[in-house]
């Protein structure tokens, strides 16, 4: 049976996939700048005996194509960049880059997807179709890397009918994996906004117009932007993050600057908001005697799941795991830039369980401690090679 084959050829690749991994996590690169891990994907890829391409400057793209005859086609993602986050010491394969560290998985990511190369090439006789590996550099910064792969034609020749990804989700436990169908992750807009006014001594604020108050009214007034203008049935979030006014206790500065995120599921809203928050924070910074620029950059689109896809590609993971290890996904609210790929092609983002309570494996991404349940590397492996196979009709 093809589970079983798949099975054990992830179970003989998990400790070089372990190891693959920790070389990865070890040597992390900034969003854009992951020359080195390029470099080694790349060299394991030669290992393989799989052909490659370069994209978007650090980013690699190759195709395993089956003995047998088939135009179809898969495409498998997986990003590569790491964080701007110092890493907690003492663990053999933390770090060496001080400063940078893989705290959202992708050396998971990178690592698991090579380790399905190898085992789609040790099968290469017996399938029929094509699967394009795709290692995506920068999914953690603007524009995206995902936008600027698309652009140099990395869903063209050949042009996949589905693309696959995961991503490590420390909610759920190491074993079990999670999907959603249809909406599943937001859009995620940056707010940039400097308000205006007239600074001066604290003690005569009659001379002076008090951004500080101004940015108050603001900040509450644009919450109603999500309570009172969104439909109660569109999930929408904004948020401010950070407030900078270099003042003191008894000194009105001239400008106070914010930033902060807007995150919603549809883009007709997506638009409207950004001119309601726009008009709405000028118009009062207008109306009490300072001003306001309101900057918005564009983030990525919201994340949706094909129906159909996702329902099949669950079926085959309940096949290879058990249905007792397949789980429903809430809607998210954070931001990733597959989106991009789910806009233009049928898409399939599930979840990747990489926690362990009892080995204190319990931190979230994006923070100094995160870490994986290791064993989750031989069901991420398997998973992924085991539903490519199944799509292609094997």
């Amino acid at each position: 049976m093809l589970k079983d084959t798949v099975y054990k050829l992830a179970q003989s690749v998990f400790s070089e996939v372990v190891a693959l991994r920790r070389h990865i996590h070890a040597n992390p690169e900034l969003s854009f700048e992951e020359y080195n891990t390029s470099a080694y994907i790349k060299s394991k890829l030669d290992e393989l005996g799989v052909e490659w391409q370069e994209k978007a400057n650090t980013g690699v793209v190759a195709l395993i194509n089956g003995d047998r005859p088939s135009d179809a086609v898969v495409a498998l993602r997986a990003d590569i960049d790491a964080l701007p986050i110092q890493e907690v010491d003492g663990r053999d394969y933390g770090s060496k880059n001080a400063g940078v560290m893989h705290a959202c998985g992708h050396d998971v990511h990178t690592s698991s997807l090579l380790g399905t190369a190898k085992i789609l090439t040790s099968l290469k006789a017996d399938f029929a179709g094509t699967v394009k590996l795709i290692f995506q550099p920068g999914e953690e910064k603007l524009p995206g890397g995902a936008s600027l792969m698309i652009k140099e034609g990395v869903l063209e020749n050949p042009k996949p009918g589905a693309i696959i990804g995961q991503h490590v989700m420390p909610l759920i436990d190491a074993g079990k994996v999670g999907f959603r169908s249809g909406k599943y992750m937001a859009s995620a807009d940056e707010l940039y906004v400097t308000v205006k006014g007239k600074g001066g001594h604290g003690a005569q604020p009659q001379q002076n117009i008090d951004p500080i108050v101004i940015t108050a009214h603001i900040i509450t007034a644009l919450q109603q932007v999500v309570s009172r203008i969104a439909d109660p049935k569109m999930p929408t979030v904004l948020s401010f993050g950070k407030i900078v006014a270099e003042g003191a206790t008894n000194v009105i500065p001239n400008e106070v600057k914010l930033e902060g995120t807007f995150r919603t599921f549809d883009e007709q809203w997506r638009e409207e908001a950004h001119q309601r928050m726009k008009k709405m924070a000028e118009g009062i910074a207008e109306s009490m005697g300072g001003s306001c620029d309101f900057e918005i950059v564009r983030g990525y689109p919201f994340l949706v799941n094909n129906e159909l896809l996702t329902q099949e590609i669950r079926a085959y993971a309940e096949e290879y795991l058990g249905k007792e290890n397949v789980l429903d996904l809430d809607l998210w609210l954070a931001g990733e830039d597959f989106a991009f790929y789910s806009q233009i092609t049928d898409a399939c983002f599930y979840r990747l369980g990489t926690r362990n309570t009892s080995k204190g494996i319990t931190a979230s991404v994006h923070t100094p401690n995160f870490d994986i349940d290791e064993q989750a590397l031989a069901l991420s492996t398997g998973l992924m090679a085991y539903v490519t196979l199944k799509r292609l009709g094997n």
